[in-house]
């Protein structure tokens, strides 16, 4: 049976040192939901509360509607998947997955039906009587996540349980573990600090900075309209410009410190106004042009040939430096210490206020708005 779980005013300490100051989120029946940001930001610290390991000084852990407080965590009803696996390496695969079923005391027809079921969902059942040492860490990670599985938990947990892969395999377990959640349709917390990762098998992610929610969305909405330059500059890659806003014939217009202006629409009511900001262009939002006339211009530093796409470094006449992407030419790739002219992609880029704590364009889905968070 799949929940949903309700966090409100959760409060973590160590002693003097507050972890999570008061945090709150739902997280929907059946979603798998991912707690994204950097190292020490309590997204950890969180899913322990979640699973009872770690105690909570202030709020209510609710599944469904009822609160886990103090509820002992082998009684919430929880599969956790750990960064080292944690798997009996004195017992076989078989054993190792039948594991939870067996404390649990099934029948021993149950035990092995069920076992049978999840070796085989997980496509380990080659490996049953293989003993840990003799499995790779992809493998080892099929039986972490089976063993899981296979007590039919309300709840999955997983904490960074990617990290000690390889790059090809990390990608081949996250489709995995998400065609598995798919199917078994089990609500799932994820914890990692790999932003890719994150966007390719969340339903919804919830951005972490000092224990607090900065932005909680889809991963199209946390990449295309972060809540706010943390946010902005924590997902995928960016440039920062400064620049001045003004209103000019009832639409905002941005001047960089070049001189480039550039006009803006969908900008929020309330910031429609004379300021400074700070203006977020990614790589890939930026266009090299032949026309000089109102454009950014620099120099090209350097670049990346990456197959599909070059990745040039260049410093703007302003003194900014930059990271462009530009699609390859079959061709060559523009040589270094070239002059270049640069426009963006108006509609793509985000502009926030002076401080970072809020972008001001129209389109910013936000969950943790309906809880005072970010």
């Amino acid at each position: 049976m799949s929940i949903n779980i309700r966090i409100r005013n959760a409060v973590k300490r160590y002693g003097q040192n507050t972890i999570i100051p008061n945090l709150s989120l739902d997280i929907k029946e059946s979603e798998f939901f991912t707690l994204l940001g950097p190292s020490g930001c309590g997204k950890t610290t969180l899913l322990r509360m979640i699973a009872g390991f770690n105690s909570i000084e202030g709020g209510d852990l609710f599944f469904n509607n009822k609160c886990i407080n103090l509820i002992d965590p082998a009684k919430r009803n929880i599969g956790m998947v750990f960064q080292n696996y944690a798997i009996f390496p004195h017992l076989s695969v078989k054993n190792n997955v039948a594991f939870g079923l067996k404390n649990r005391k099934y029948p021993k027809e149950k035990i092995e039906s069920e076992t049978s079921k999840f070796l085989e969902l997980m496509k380990i059942d080659q490996f049953k009587d293989r003993m840990p040492d003799k499995l790779s860490g992809g493998q080892q990670q099929r039986v972490a996540l089976a063993r899981a599985l296979v007590v039919q938990p309300d709840v999955l947990l997983m904490d960074e349980p990617l990290s000690n892969l390889d790059a090809k395999l990390r990608v081949e377990m996250r489709q995995t573990i998400k065609e598995i959640q798919r199917r078994l349709e089990i609500t799932t917390v994820y914890v990692t600090h790999d932003q890719e990762e994150a966007m390719a098998i969340s339903d919804r992610i919830a951005v972490m900075k000092d224990g607090v929610i900065q932005h909680i969305g889809k991963p199209k909405d946390i990449y295309q309209r972060p809540a706010n330059l943390f946010v902005a500059s924590f997902i995928g890659r960016t440039n920062l410009l400064d620049a001045v806003a003004a209103v000019e014939g009832g639409r905002m217009v941005l001047t960089f410190k070049d001189g480039f202006r550039l006009p803006l629409n969908r900008i929020k009511a309330e910031h429609m106004k004379g300021q400074n900001v700070i203006v977020s262009i990614r790589p890939e939002e930026f266009v090299i042009t032949d026309d000089p006339d109102n454009s950014m211009k620099g120099v090209i530093d350097s670049s990346v040939f990456l197959g599909l796409n070059t990745h040039y470094f260049i410093h703007l006449d302003s003194g900014a430096q930059l990271e462009i992407v530009s699609e390859s030419k079959i061709d060559e790739i523009i040589p270094e210490k070239s002059r270049v002219f640069l426009n963006v992609k108006a509609e793509k880029i985000n502009v926030f206020t002076e401080d970072g704590s809020r972008n001001i364009l129209e389109g910013v889905n936000n969950d943790a708005e309906a809880f005072g968070e970010a």
